[in-house]
């Protein structure tokens, strides 16, 4: 993956989620799911702060500081997801199995992916990166027309999709 600067093209890169402490230790991945806040902007938002009931994601000071999150006390629930009107939250399950990981991601097109299909999985550039499974679809009422589509991925790419395009 080349690394990327997001002060140039607007693009994240894991370097940029670093230097900012949003990406968890290698051993947090390890322990199971737990949530990645790509927010590196400073705008007033803070929807994920009231999302999450183990107070695990704040914002110090300012509303317009970038959220933080508490990796140890996040149980990798997911409701923060649909909640974030930058679909910028991510939860990774780096360990779903011996050859997968699971990402669970904001979806707000139509139509919905289904269970069991195959669609693209995308970094975020929008290139294609690999095949991905679709586990689970939570569409509710309560999620404001978001969903939240969980994917499978070769474990490598932990770290890389973020999207999703149907084949």
């Amino acid at each position: 993956m080349t690394k990327r600067n997001y002060e140039h093209d607007g693009v994240l890169s894991e370097a940029d989620l670093k230097s900012h402490g949003l990406i968890p230790s290698k051993e947090r991945f390890n322990k199971g799911p737990v949530v990645i806040v790509e927010c590196v902007e400073k705008i007033p938002c803070n929807p994920c702060v009231d999302a999450c009931s183990k107070k695990a994601i704040t914002i110090e000071g300012s509303i317009t500081n970038i959220p933080q999150v508490n990796f140890n006390t996040c149980n990798g629930c997911a409701i923060c997801i649909a909640r974030c009107p930058g679909l910028a939250i991510f939860v990774v399950n780096k360990n779903y199995n011996q050859k997968q990981a699971s990402i669970s991601l904001p979806y707000e097109f139509t139509p919905r992916p289904k269970i069991g299909d195959i669609v693209n999985g995308l970094d975020r550039n929008g290139k294609i990166v690999c095949k991905a499974y679709v586990i689970k679809v939570l569409d509710a009422k309560g999620l404001d027309r978001c969903a939240v589509i969980t994917i499978t991925v070769p474990k490598k790419y932990y770290n890389i999709v973020r999207f999703i395009k149907l084949i």
